[in-house]
């Protein structure tokens, strides 16, 4: 698969075969690989989530970012199911169909889960661990992760829940709401987000948590980030991933909400690049 360049960086990558699911794959820069795993809200994909980030590492990495089962361009077979262990097994895939022996490995929100269980799972094939506002632990579901899984299409709807996301409302524009609401309501992507976290929604946040004496047992140097004023992913989550892994750090950006990546996109992306290449 040949990496593409930071000015030709777009949505739709390459197409790779992993288990037969045709995903859509992000590629840049060379070097000691790095995975990005996006979060799970309405119109997201891997370059929605990761625009900012993956420039900033392909200087020095090779920075893999793809569409998760159900989610952006990855194909979604009539009547697929989507599980945790279903999500996890397909990153495996990824890795072994790009023949990687070992990764970084970076989730955001419901991506941390996933990256947590991966890391948990296959620890021999991870290198450095980076869980940013994760999913992962039991917390009681908040007001605005109840209202982003409910997500349904309709006029102003997009706008209405965007605002949990961010503690600089200004990052919010209309067209920014209108290509995110223009990706969430494209054929079949409604149908397979709404599988994905009926009611009760808790249901899916203890689904996901990680007994904690599995996640005790994660060898790898974690960095973990959160923004103090996240709506979506309480604090508290980060700070017990904090209390269980025995190499985990963490760092905090003040006045920030759920969009590290996007809200401190500079000061995340030094961040991120001391941690991997320190």
């Amino acid at each position: 698969m040949t990496a593409q360049s930071d000015v030709e960086l777009t949505e739709i990558g390459t197409a790779l075969l992993v288990d037969g699911l045709s995903t859509n794959v992000i590629e840049a820069g060379s070097g000691s690989p790095v995975l990005l795993l996006h979060g799970s809200g309405p119109g997201v994909s891997a370059y929605a989530n990761w625009r900012l980030t993956i420039p900033a590492l392909a200087a020095t990495h090779r920075v893999i970012a793809f569409d998760q089962p159900g989610f952006g361009f990855t194909e979604r077979p009539s009547g697929a199911s989507y599980t945790v262990d279903g999500w996890t097994k397909h990153v495996l895939g990824v890795v072994d169909a790009l023949g990687l022996d070992k990764v970084d490995l970076v989730g955001n929100s419901f991506g941390g889960a996933i990256a947590l269980r991966f890391a948990a799972a296959h620890p021999e094939r991870v290198r450095r661990l980076v869980l940013m506002g994760s999913v992962g632990v039991p917390f009681t579901i908040t007001r605005a992760l109840d209202e982003v899984w409910g997500y349904e299409p309709g006029p102003g709807r997009m706008r209405a829940i965007m605002h949990y996301f961010a503690y600089d409302q200004s990052l919010l524009s209309d067209e920014l709401a209108a290509v995110r609401e223009r990706a969430a309501s494209a054929p079949g992507v409604q149908e397979a987000y709404a599988s994905m976290f009926p009611p009760p929604r808790q249901r899916w946040v203890d689904e996901m948590a990680v007994p904690a004496t599995t996640i005790s047992t994660i060898p790898h140097e974690t960095l973990l980030v959160h923004g103090r004023d996240d709506q979506v992913i309480p604090l508290e989550t980060s700070l017990r991933l904090l209390d269980l892994i025995d190499r985990a750090q963490l760092h905090v950006f003040p006045r920030c909400g759920h969009w590290v990546q996007i809200e401190q996109a500079t000061r995340f992306n030094a961040l991120l690049r001391n941690f991997l290449d320190s």
